[in-house]
């Protein structure tokens, strides 16, 4: 079969599982016009000992009774809802098999924590969300849980068996599944009425994109986990062991989704396009001194620490090369099982050798039949999705030039032809609709967190 370019798509932004909360009342009256600043309580200690202060902690601490933070406790009853061993066995799998199953002991155990908290978390939003009468249709969760499966390319009963095969299963992720749903539209409902954006507000923005015209933006992805004063240490080394597990060849958007305490831990942790203004002046400081591919943190920011990673970077209201569509055709050669380098080396060589051949696309199909590659076609690839190393080749390419071959022993060998090319238009500002719908995102996540903050406050959570 041949083997496709990689098809990235873009998941759809809705409001999804934060990590908050706050009542309905409180929101339509306290909280209004309030943001996350308005309710925070600093953390850093500054040499005042502003934290003692605040709780009117002595001076001496002296502990009574044994406290051994080694010891954790495995599962949990959350308002009478059990969390067993097999539910986190479970969710931990789906983060293990994300990172290639390569995760330290030492590792998985803190891991593991962390999953009883996310679960604790999870189950709040859909019991809060259940007595505010919002119950998620399986049915509806039975779609969600099919389109994770195509992803995958597998259908729901090959990736129920890939997913048993790995540790976890088919009812872990659509309990998390049902969990974002029901979250999401509670806060459309105790929250989002309540946000409101002016078209002044709206006007300042698109002002301020207009004379930051040619300025850097970037894509980034982050990480937020809350933190007080007495968990801040424990906090911070769980941010290095993330960032630790990420350089070695973990996925962002897995660790994001699991642990992160943002509005888009289901997409990710992707913050969009954005500006270094737009983020909190921490951020945008380590923001700026980054390349694409980067990742940085923990970095204390007002409640907590982020883990910032740069997924793509542009120039404000500036037209980007990157952005051109291309029509491609992609020729590739298999190896056998059992190739040696030597034969791989060899092989590609006759391979690259008859590509030269080629005057165009319209030659391609029947070079590739001479030579037994597959030859399929690829339209309106957007260059930026490419892995940068191909993007900086095929811009310097014309129409029906290929590129130089590419690939490994187990993926064999191939090339790209460029049959077509749309350049992009002369980059705009976003309309008034897409800057209102970020900017009221923005303040239901902060309402949000608050909301979640509450509910944790309010729940009767026994250890086991």
């Amino acid at each position: 079969m041949p083997t496709m370019l990689p098809v990235v798509s873009t998941p759809t932004r809705m409001f999804p599982a934060v990590r908050s909360a706050l009542r309905t009342l409180f929101l339509s009256s306290a909280l209004i016009g309030v943001g996350v600043q308005g309710v925070t309580a600093q953390t850093v200690d500054d040499g005042g000992n502003v934290a003692s202060q605040q709780l009117n902690l002595p001076q001496d601490v002296t502990v009574f009774g044994k406290s051994d933070p080694n010891v954790r406790k495995a599962t949990a009853i959350v308002n009478g809802r059990i969390i067993t061993g097999t539910d986190i066995d479970q969710r931990l799998a789906l983060i293990i098999t994300a990172n290639g199953g390569k995760v330290e002991a030492e590792e998985k155990e803190r891991l593991r924590v962390q999953v009883l908290r996310n679960l604790i978390d999870e189950t709040l939003q859909i019991q809060e969300a259940a007595a505010n009468d919002i119950k998620v249709d399986p049915a509806e969760i039975q779609q969600s849980y099919e389109r994770v499966a195509a992803n995958f390319r597998q259908s729901p009963e090959q990736f129920d068996a890939y997913l048993r095969s790995q540790g976890s299963s088919a009812a872990s992720i659509k309990r998390q599944i049902e969990g974002e749903l029901a979250w999401s539209r509670l806060q459309r409902r105790n929250i989002q009425p309540f946000v409101n954006v002016s078209e002044d507000e709206v006007k300042s923005v698109v002002d301020r994109l207009n004379a930051a015209k040619g300025s850097d933006e970037f894509r980034i992805g982050e990480i937020y986990l809350s933190a007080t004063p007495e968990n801040r240490e424990q906090i911070i080394a769980n941010a290095r062991n993330i960032i630790q597990q990420i350089q070695q060849g973990g996925s962002f958007a897995a660790y994001a989704r699991q642990f992160s305490e943002a509005s888009t831990a289901a997409v990710g942790g992707d913050l969009g396009w954005v500006r270094p203004a737009q983020l909190p002046s921490e951020l945008a400081n380590a923001a700026t001194d980054m390349q694409v591919g980067q990742i940085a943190g923990p970095i204390e920011v007002a409640g907590g620490v982020s883990l910032i990673y740069v997924m793509d970077k542009r120039k404000v209201l500036t037209a980007d090369p990157r952005d051109s569509l291309l029509s491609l055709k992609q020729l590739s050669v298999l190896f056998p099982q059992g190739t040696t380098k030597e034969q791989a080396s060899a092989k590609a060589a006759s391979f690259a050798a008859a590509i030269k051949e080629i005057k165009g696309c319209g030659q391609a199909n029947e070079v590739g039949a001479r030579i037994g590659a597959d030859v399929v076609d690829n339209d309106n690839v957007k260059l930026r999705d490419l892995p940068p190393q191909l993007q900086e080749i095929l811009l310097n390419l014309q129409v029906g030039e290929a590129t130089p071959p590419f690939g490994s022993i187990t993926d064999g060998v191939r090339v790209l032809i460029v049959c077509g090319r749309d350049d992009p238009a002369s980059a705009n500002a976003p309309n008034p609709e897409q800057i209102m719908a970020q900017l009221e995102e923005e303040r239901v996540n902060k309402r949000a967190r608050i909301y979640l903050r509450d509910l944790r406050r309010d729940a009767i959570i026994e250890y086991n």
